[in-house]
């Protein structure tokens, strides 16, 4: 069932110390702004949840794992304030699954573009189908991937990561992504996806806790700073919302 909130949806359950959380948008599971604060809070909550062991994120539907943030809200940004804010959401999202202290398994279905891309990055395993192509289109509107570019690079590396975002308008397939590092496993159906998620869960749910949060540490070294790091390039991304380039080009994409 997909929800047909403007504000989007987001539940939780925890089964076996598994919690999966799931999100969905009518716009093809996209981000407003409220939305991704309630992904935030969600992720610190049950870092500290002592009944779960793992953490799956996943989107509604069969079709887009996320497009990324609110078009709408996008178009709306006037002033420097409200431009860093917008990019903010992303930025706040990825360092609480950096600070989480379990581990993420993410589920992607289906295309994925920009902030999506950098949500699936910022999880520490993912599962995908052979639908879940990804986009980084954003220089193609005048701004960039900055906020997302370090949970991207640290999983597939500069070059890709350049290749990507410079073919602003092509797609990489799911099997690129899979090359690249992106991706654990790619599946041909949802359906052997999720066969194959559950059993991956419940073993890594059995696993030592304390042995996991220390992998989980270990996966994570030498990003402290991006606590910093992706404020700043919020900043920048919303300077660049504001330039001309953008706007006329955000019209064009409007009509």
């Amino acid at each position: 069932m997909i929800t047909t909130r403007e504000n989007g949806s987001l539940y939780t359950k925890i089964v076996n110390k598994i919690a999966t959380i799931e999100f969905g948008h009518p716009a093809s599971n996209s981000f407003p702004s409220e939305l991704l604060e309630r992904l935030q809070k969600e992720f610190q909550k049950l870092s500290d949840d002592e009944k779960v062991q793992v953490i799956i994120l996943r989107s509604e539907g069969e079709k887009a794992f996320c497009a990324g943030a609110s078009f709408d809200e996008l178009m709306a940004i006037e002033n420097m304030q409200q431009g860093k804010l917008f990019f903010s959401g992303f930025a706040n999202v990825i360092n609480a699954m950096r600070n989480c202290k379990k581990l993420i398994v993410g589920r992607i279905q289906g295309k994925t573009v920009g902030g999506g891309v950098g949500l699936a990055a910022a999880c520490d395993y993912i599962m995908a189908t052979e639908a879940a192509a990804i986009k980084l289109s954003e220089l193609s509107i005048g701004i960039g991937p900055f906020v997302i570019a370090p949970a991207v690079e640290r999983k597939i590396g500069v070059a890709a990561l350049a290749e990507l975002t410079l073919a602003a308008h092509e797609w990489r397939n799911a099997y690129w992504a899979q090359e690249k590092g992106l991706y654990s496993h790619v599946f041909e159906t949802i359906k052997d996806m999720d066969k194959e998620m559950l059993v991956f869960s419940e073993k890594l749910a059995s696993y030592n806790p304390d042995a996991l949060f220390e992998m989980k540490k270990i996966l994570w070294k030498n990003t402290e700073s991006w606590e910093y790091l992706l404020q700043e390039r919020a900043e920048i991304s919303g300077e660049l919302v504001l330039s001309d380039f953008t706007k006329n080009t955000l019209k064009k994409f409007k009509k």
